[in-house]
Formats: structure tokens, C-alpha cells, sequence
């Protein structure tokens, strides 16, 4: 299937469409005047086609049909200075239709003409209510097609809700929204080749940064949910009541009270390195409690010949689980732990923080670069779809202008379509390339089957 002529650059009577390309500049540069000559049909005809070809061109002809209406909305401005000084009555004096007035020939002594209300621009005034035409008006899309696509791909939403329907009815008051991203897509310079070679690679390198970022990211959580399972399994044996491990029997006597005096001395230092720990020394109320378990503990080792070996052993459990009490967190090992660091020199110091300053490399260096380029307010991102840093579209100048039904704010990429549009003295607020013959003959065309 051969593509369309969209343009059409070898016509004679080019076609115009609702678009910023150059080709349809150019069109616009060589549009004629209209011609005179043929049928009245023929001119009718002629004039509806090359009408049809700006305004809803995107609109199937049955559909635009049935949007058409012969009632062309208008305003007439009124002078309040003679409504406040008039009721009226002064149109009825006089003979005929009311008194006449002289005319003010001014200093050119030529009388001043009114401006005429364009009714037959108006034609074509129900096709602005959609709203893929409206985001053309508002600049947000280079084309009415373009537009259409934003909307049938989700990047427009109307009164804060999506809206994937381009044909939609706007009504005063209503706001629409398009993606930022979309607009600057839209209206901004498209890339060169080797601009959109450079972003392929670097999509192609984020794409398969992400998948190894995913996986690593998959492998930690499983990790993590595995150590969870696993403390609970750890917590749920340790709430199990676990029989205490017995004392190896001592074949001898001798050896097991032995065993029992080292227990007793290792005690002894222990309570020592408490009271002599001078980073965090205990409070006076447990100095008492450690003076006290330690004269305990020289008590039975007085006593550890003497008494059966059995009951030296449940003294030591009970010396143990209060010092256990006493401090949980095992401070002596902790104590042991922290040795003193030697003090060095000024120079070896100063020659350490020297050889620590860090020395970029080219690549490091490079990166730096793109980190304060990326930090701009237009950046330079080659993976965005168009050229960075942003510019405007060529040939923008010739078509960027707002009507006055609409009320637009760039900056977040919104409108606001106020009124529907209408016609006033010497001004019609549909925008159109064409005069006010062929918007007539138009009109004219389409009345005819109403």
C-alpha cells in the first residue's frame, strides 16, 4: 500500500493541514485566492474540500455531519455609557425606524465604517470542543494527529481523570492535562542519526542494568526472608525447655575440687575487672553487690576442703547466676577486647591524611563532567526520544498562538477551555487559513442537507 500524499506538494491548490511541518508552511505560502470560476456546486465543492482538509481532517465525514450545526454563536458588544443614559424610547422617535442621527464625517470627512462579525468563520466552530483539537490549540501536540495519539495511548487526563477518548466534548470549565514528557516530545527538535543511535545504546545499557539490578535485588530479599525463616525456627527451639548439661563426674575427688577452686579464682577476676573498670564503672549500689558476692566467694573457697563437693558446686551456680544478673551483657569481654592504641607522631599523621586524598582518574573525571551537565536546568539526557539539550521545533514561530477560548499554563503542561468559541466585530475566534468566500461556501454546502 502506497502512502498517502498527506500534503500533497505537487498539487494546484494545495491541501492545509493542522500541523506545524514545513511542508504544510510551505502549502500555506502558495494557498490562492479562491476562484470564481465554475458552478455554483463546483465552488461549493471545492470550498468544503479544502475546509475539510484543516478543520477535523482526523473526523469521518458522517460523523462531522452530525456535529454540524447552522447556528453560529456571536457576541455583540454593548456601550454601557448609552445603555446607562438611554431606556430605549429614542428608537421609536422620529419618523420610520427612529430618529436619525448627523454623522460624524470626523477630520477625514469620511464616514466611519462598523466592523463586520464574521459569521461564516464559525462554520467549522464544533470541531474546537474535541479535545485532541484543543490540545493543538493549546501547542501541547505539533498536529491534530499527534494529539490523538496522546490521547489514545493514556497521556491525557481531563478534570484529573484519564481520558483515552480523542473525540471528546470539552465543556466550559473543564481542564486537561498532558504528560510534560509528551509535550517536549512533541514540540521540541527531533534527533539526528547519530543522536538516536548514541540513545539506542544507552537504553539497551539501562535496560540490562535493571535486569541485573532486579536480580540482585530478587536475590537479597530471598536472603533476607531465608534468615527470617531461620530465626524463627532458632527462636521457637530456644522458648523449648532444654535440660541443663550436667558436670562431668571427676573420677577423683581431688581433681573435681581442683576444678571447682579455678572456677572459684576466675570468678574472683571477674568481679575485680568490674570494679577496676574505669570507662564505665559500675554505680555505688552495684559496688555493694559485687564487694559482696566477692566476699561470698573467698567465703567458700575457705571452706572448699571441707565441704562435699556437691555443695560447693551449687554454691558456684548461685554465685554465677547472680553475677549473670548483675550484668547480662558480659562487660569483661568486652574489656578485653579494647586495647590501647599507640599515639603516632605529627608527620606520619599528616603523611597518612596526604596519601589518603583521593586522585581521580580520567574516567571518574568523566563522570563528574555528566554528573554537573545532568544538574542543569536543560540537561543533556540521550535517552530521552528528543534532542537535548531541549530546543523548539523548526518553524514553530509561524503557527504558535492561542485563541481565546482557551487559558494555558506551559509550565505544568495544563489548560482550561473557558467558553465556546464565538464570533464578535471584525473578529472570529476560530483560527483558519482560509477567507471568508470559501468558509461561506462551505457553510453553505453542508446547509443544504439540513
Amino acid at each position: 500500500m502506497s502512502r498517502k500524499r498527506f500534503h500533497g506538494l505537487k498539487r494546484i491548490i494545495p491541501r492545509i493541514r493542522m500541523t506545524w511541518n514545513k511542508y504544510n508552511l510551505y502549502n500555506l505560502s502558495r494557498l490562492p485566492s479562491p476562484n470564481p470560476k465554475g458552478t455554483y456546486f463546483q465552488q461549493k465543492w471545492k470550498a468544503k474540500a479544502a475546509t475539510r482538509g484543516y478543520h477535523g481532517e482526523q473526523i469521518r465525514e458522517k460523523q462531522w455531519q452530525r456535529m454540524f450545526t447552522s447556528r453560529l454563536n456571536a457576541v455583540v458588544p454593548m456601550d454601557h455609557r448609552y445603555l446607562g443614559e438611554n431606556d430605549g424610547s429614542e428608537l421609536a422617535a422620529g419618523r420610520g425606524s427612529g430618529l436619525d442621527r448627523k454623522p460624524d464625517w470626523g477630520d477625514d470627512k469620511k464616514p466611519k465604517s462598523k466592523l463586520q462579525t464574521p459569521y461564516m468563520h464559525m462554520t467549522y466552530a464544533p470541531t474546537e470542543r474535541r479535545l485532541d483539537v484543543a490540545i493543538f490549540r493549546s501547542l501541547f501536540a505539533s498536529s491534530a494527529r499527534q494529539a490523538r495519539q496522546f490521547v489514545t495511548h493514556g497521556h491525557v487526563t481531563v478534570n484529573g481523570k484519564k481520558m483515552p477518548y480523542p473525540g471528546y466534548l470539552l465543556n466550559p470549565g473543564d481542564m486537561f492535562h498532558v504528560e510534560p514528557e509528551s509535550v517536549l516530545f512533541a514540540t521540541g527538535q527531533t534527533k539526528d542519526k547519530e543522536q538516536v543511535k548514541t540513545g539506542r545504546e544507552l537504553k539497551r545499557a539501562r535496560r540490562v542494568a535493571n535486569t541485573r539490578r532486579a536480580e540482585r535485588r530478587t536475590a537479597k530479599r530471598e536472603k533476607a526472608l531465608q534468615a527470617i525463616a531461620n530465626k524463627k525456627v532458632a527462636a521457637e527451639l530456644a522458648a523449648e525447655p532444654t535440660p541443663k548439661a550436667p558436670r562431668p563426674v571427676m573420677v577423683d575427688e581431688t581433681e573435681a575440687r581442683k576444678q571447682r577452686k579455678a572456677d572459684l579464682q576466675e570468678l574472683v577476676k571477674q568481679v575485680k575487672a568490674i570494679l577496676e573498670n574505669k570507662k564505665a564503672p559500675p554505680a555505688a549500689k552495684r559496688k555493694q553487690d559485687l564487694r559482696e558476692i566477692n566476699r561470698e566467694i573467698k567465703g567458700t573457697m575457705s571452706v572448699l576442703n571441707r565441704k562435699p563437693v556437691s555443695e560447693i558446686e551449687g554454691s558456684i551456680d548461685v554465685l554465677t547466676s547472680r553475677l549473670t544478673h548483675l550484668y547480662p551483657s558480659n562487660p569483661f569481654a568486652r574489656i578485653g577486647k579494647n586495647a590501647k592504641s599507640k599515639s603516632k607522631p605529627a608527620s606520619e599523621i599528616a603523611k597518612e591524611t596526604q596519601s589518603s586524598t583521593p586522585e581521580y582518574t580520567a574516567e571518574e573525571k568523566q563522570k563528574m563532567r555528566e554528573a554537573v551537565v545532568t544538574s542543569r536546568e536543560n540537561p543533556v539526557d540521550e535517552s530521552k526520544p528528543y534532542a537535548t539539550p531541549w530546543t523548539p521545533r523548526p518553524y514553530m514561530s509561524a503557527f504558535a498562538f492561542i485563541p481565546r477560548y482557551l487559558e494555558v499554563n506551559h509550565k505544568i503542561c495544563s489548560a482550561v477551555y473557558l467558553r465556546h468559541p464565538v464570533a464578535r466585530p471584525g473578529l472570529a475566534e476560530v483560527p483558519t487559513p482560509f477567507s471568508a468566500e470559501q468558509m461561506q461556501l462551505a457553510f453553505n454546502w453542508y446547509l443544504r442537507r439540513r
